[in-house]
């Protein structure tokens, strides 16, 4: 979609000399103008939430709500997060939020913190099986390990899922041990070990610990999140990678019109390029991001009569709906 979008922007440009945009120049606004649209989903889909309930919005294929739903669950996802530990190395009960640095996604807005609560057993893998945790020394039956646990490797901060479970192996959904000698953690993933933890502002926190009624437990966990990107969980002995999975909504991917230079200086479309990134939008909304961002170029070259055109239809496109 990206080319499709650019070529069309150039045509507008060019139909009146008005000047030529650069990949360099283009992919700026390209970025600005999907945040844009991106952010305006969740308000769109307010509107629509509001609509339902004044009981103006229809079903079926008239239903305003599903449509924008869509969109924005593209950009739901979840992650464990990556503990802030001590000069010693031991973990804490503070996590890093996510981000590009720790899990490949900045986080727009987190809508659950999920975590686990009781580890069922740790040990150190003493031979190599192809999507297998193996420990000689275990007995993982014995333990009480059972289908669905979740297996965190401590060394390289991947995870998996209990498959199978034999005595002194488990056949997990993902091979995250390749070499002998990693430390493991098993988290139980009963339902009563497991729950969500409630956000609450970092000045209830000693108030609710004070009560024996409000304190913070294993049952009832909370967690806060200041402004440095660190989330604190409570009680204080939930720590370490793979005791809290966050399910967040995350910035769209940085839109990058990748090219090759052609003899004659012109730069031709190349999405074979490493660097490359499509818009991470519905196809639909291809004449939004055309708007915007000739809006962008018209500030650009200073030229009022191409951010007016934008606005136009930019305004003509929202009375249709």
């Amino acid at each position: 979609m990206i080319n499709s979008v650019r070529n069309t922007v150039l045509a507008v440009l060019n139909k009146n000399n008005y000047g030529y945009i650069s990949p360099a120049d283009f992919n700026l606004y390209a970025k600005q103008a999907q945040m844009e649209l991106f952010e305006e989903y969740f308000a769109m889909y307010n509107k629509a939430i509001n609509m339902e309930n004044a009981r103006v919005s229809g079903t079926d294929y008239a239903n305003m709500k599903r449509p924008v739903a869509e969109a924005i669950e593209h950009f739901l996802t979840h992650d464990f997060l990556v503990p802030i530990l001590t000069p010693s190395g031991a973990p804490t009960n503070q996590f890093y939020a996510p981000s590009v640095t720790t899990v490949g996604n900045d986080f727009f807005m987190i809508n659950r913190v999920f975590c686990y609560t009781s580890v069922t057993t740790t040990g150190t893998t003493t031979s190599l099986v192809a999507n297998e945790l193996v420990d000689a020394a275990a007995n993982f039956i014995a333990s009480g390990v059972t289908p669905g646990d979740l297996i965190v490797n401590k060394d390289t901060y991947e995870s998996a899922i209990a498959i199978g479970v034999n005595a002194t192996s488990i056949d997990l959904s993902d091979d995250i041990f390749t070499v002998i000698g990693h430390n493991y953690t098993v988290y139980s993933s009963s339902s009563s070990k497991t729950a969500d933890a409630e956000k609450v502002s970092i000045g209830k926190v000693s108030m609710l610990k004070a009560s024996l009624l409000t304190s913070p437990s294993n049952v009832f966990p909370i967690y806060t999140l200041n402004n440095s990107g660190v989330i604190t969980v409570y009680p204080e002995n939930i720590s370490g990678y793979g005791s809290i999975n966050a399910t967040y909504f995350r910035y769209p991917k940085e839109p990058k019109w990748t090219y090759v230079t052609l003899s004659s200086g012109e730069p031709m479309f190349d999405q074979s390029q490493p660097d490359y990134m499509d818009f991470e939008l519905p196809l639909e909304e291809e004449y939004k991001l055309i708007a915007k961002i000739l809006q962008y170029c018209g500030v650009s070259i200073r030229e009022g009569d191409v951010v007016q055109y934008a606005l136009g239809q930019e305004q003509m496109q929202s009375n249709n709906k």
